[in-house]
């Protein structure tokens, strides 16, 4: 008994257009094919593995594999091993999709977080900064690594911290691998040494502020900060300035939605 394309296509409910990338893949070759006319025609045999390919496909294994698996296993029962391999895939993808969601769900409550409280409890300002001494570390790199600029300053200059942590930035735009920035304490006294510039800071009039959330979500506030300079037609000076009012202690990291971050972007008077 053989069909023809169109028959077998409506007996298995598989398009015509996919029967022929099936025979063009090598997946499901016809049974027979008239050599005067081209005509594709299908048996039982063909049946069976058009039945199998459906399956297959309502769970999304690829042609590459249904193709490997029809090579590989002559029934179903053969097939069971590569099914299960199958199921341990989708397994293992439902639950990283599950901690992608939940990633994800935590950055959006974060985010909206906030910028509620950025925008409820903090306004931007004018002001002027006093000059002050501080202890540097000068460092290119990435901006993840400040921590050990501050750890090394910190170890040097411990007892002649006297303020907050502090991040200098000398790049007027975002870098990935190559930032130019400077993490920084003010210090009562201190002295030059070996990655270390003790050196007073010249003040002036800054455009400042108070961000609370977490870093990541630093944006928000640039974006606000930088609106009202363009506003307000400011020049702006390098470097900027984050002080870090409140954040992540030595022992403890704290709730990041209470860090308090201050930006001051310095202006020409």
């Amino acid at each position: 008994m053989k069909f023809s394309i169109g028959e077998f296509s409506k007996i298995t409910s598989l398009s015509i257009k996919s029967l022929r990338l099936y025979h063009e893949k090598g997946i499901l070759i016809p049974s027979e094919i008239d050599e005067f006319t081209n005509y594709r025609y299908y048996n039982e045999i063909n049946y069976d593995k058009a039945r199998s390919i459906k399956i297959l496909k309502e769970h999304e294994f690829t042609l590459a594999e249904i193709k490997e698996i029809l090579d590989e296993y002559n029934d179903e029962s053969e097939m069971i091993e590569q099914i299960y391999n199958k199921l341990n895939e989708v397994n293992t993808k439902i639950d990283r999709y599950k901690k992608i969601s939940q990633s994800l769900e935590n950055i959006i409550k974060q985010e909206k977080e906030s910028v509620m409280k950025t925008k409820q409890e903090f306004d931007v300002e004018e002001k002027e900064i006093p000059t002050i001494l501080i202890a540097g570390h000068r460092m290119k790199g990435k901006y993840q690594d400040v921590g050990e600029g501050f750890k090394l300053l910190g170890k040097s200059l411990g007892r002649h911290i006297n303020g907050k942590a502090m991040n200098l930035y000398y790049d007027a735009e975002y870098k990935e691998d190559d930032a130019d920035f400077e993490p920084c304490f003010p210090v009562r006294k201190g002295k030059n040494s070996e990655g270390i510039s003790v050196r007073e800071l010249k003040g002036g009039k800054c455009v400042s502020l108070i961000h609370k959330g977490p870093y990541e979500n630093l944006s928000e506030s640039y974006k606000k900060i930088f609106a009202y300079i363009n506003e307000e037609k400011h020049k702006t000076l390098l470097p900027s300035r984050e002080v870090y009012l409140k954040g992540p202690g030595m022992i403890f990291k704290g709730n990041p939605n209470n860090y308090l971050t201050e930006i001051q972007i310095l202006i020409e008077s």
